[in-house]
């Protein structure tokens, strides 16, 4: 071989391009590159500081809202958005302000029909208002912000029967937000055992398993999902619904994960380091545990990140449809439903905006998922 050849000849490793350029990265582990790739995609890492806060802003629902959620404003039914202000009507720069509501019946419609007064209400932070469980530990009544009776803070308006609306989509964040979490869970749970035990044994099992399988993805899913929804006891209380829309979730999301771990499976088994295992006389267990589960831990990663906006969205078409959560409890599917009513959508539009937090979580769990996608293979070229 003369050497031109043997310059131009192809190595045995191939030299990550990232590495070529940045010498640096060369001394880092596998989970520092993952990580270093993920922080380079700008609009994951974006995303994933807004899943942070949604989620942050679910546990501290009862601080951040400025009433509980059961609390009705029996004299402000349907009112409109009434937000703050730092201006005045003489322009004039003022502390947080809210003004105040005057209601009076229109004599034509027979209905109430509210408008702005010129009596204003400061708005105090860490106010004391009604009492609620922080973190689902301390019983307190802090609240960040709240103004003092009769003023009253509707920073989205409320709905037919006077409950704040804002507090109503962060309390209701606590249901939807939880629902992907325990759903893929679970998802994850069940599609990594079956498809990780059909890709290593094969035979019946695998048969067996994937014809499962492939009858739950031949259904469509929203009448599914309807249906096993609506086999659920009607004596159930909200708690009981919760769990039961989410195993109902699970169920049906769990098969396409287990084929995708099967495939993965079905590609690591035959490889040497597996094969040097069975030939030292290692358990199955230990096999499964140490060498192929961890390897297609990152894809499963992927795929849950990429599932949980499903879930969500899945549970919020069950609410919205009525076979959802029910009363007491609250969800973005469960407020989205009090506005399939045309005269809601022509007299009080601001009860759609419970539509935002479902798009903008699905939005960013979706980018999440891109980021994640990209990171898991860091190795690859750009």
């Amino acid at each position: 071989m003369t050497l031109q050849e043997a310059q131009t000849a192809p190595t045995a490793t191939e030299v990550p391009a990232d590495i070529l350029v940045r010498p640096e990265l060369a001394t880092l582990t596998v989970r520092q590159l993952m990580w270093e790739r993920f922080t380079r995609n700008r609009l994951s890492v974006v995303a994933g500081v807004v899943i942070v806060l949604l989620y942050s802003s679910s546990a501290l629902a009862g601080f951040l809202s400025p009433y509980a959620l059961e609390h009705t404003h029996s004299t402000h039914p349907g009112v409109g958005p009434n937000g703050l202000h730092i201006i005045d009507s003489s322009g004039n720069l003022r502390w947080p302000f809210v003004y105040g509501y005057e209601a009076r019946l229109d004599l034509q419609t027979y209905a109430m029909v509210y408008r702005q007064t010129d009596e204003t209400y400061p708005v105090r932070f860490f106010a004391a208002g009604d009492e609620y469980t922080l973190l689902f530990v301390v019983d307190t009544n802090v609240h960040l912000f709240g103004v003092d009776e009769p003023g009253k803070l509707f920073l989205l308006g409320t709905d037919p029967l006077g409950r704040d609306f804002f507090t109503r989509i962060l309390y209701g964040s606590q249901v939807s937000l939880t629902v992907g979490l325990v759903g893929i869970f679970l998802t994850v749970v069940i599609g990594s055992l079956v498809g990780v035990s059909a890709g290593l044994f094969g035979g019946v099992w695998d048969n067996v398993s994937m014809r499962i399988v492939e009858v739950l993805m031949s259904f469509p899913r929203i009448p599914l999902w309807m249906a096993l929804a609506a086999a659920l006891p009607a004596n159930l209380n909200p708690i009981q619904v919760y769990f039961g829309i989410t195993i109902v979730l699970s169920v049906i999301g769990w098969g396409s994960l287990s084929r995708q771990v099967r495939a993965k499976v079905l590609a690591l088994r035959d490889l040497d380091y597996v094969m040097a295992a069975r030939l030292t006389n290692c358990s199955t267990s230990r096999i499964i545990i140490q060498h192929l589960f961890p390897n297609t831990l990152s894809h499963v990663i992927v795929v849950a990140t990429l599932a949980i906006p499903g879930m969500i969205l899945g549970e919020t078409a069950l609410s919205f449809l009525g076979l959802g959560i029910r009363a007491p409890m609250t969800s973005w599917g469960l407020l989205l439903s009090d506005a399939q009513q045309l005269n809601v959508l022509l007299g009080k539009p601001w009860l759609l905006w419970a539509i935002v937090p479902v798009m903008v979580t699905a939005i960013c769990f979706n980018l999440v998922g891109d980021g994640l996608r990209d990171a898991a293979d860091p190795f690859a070229g750009e």
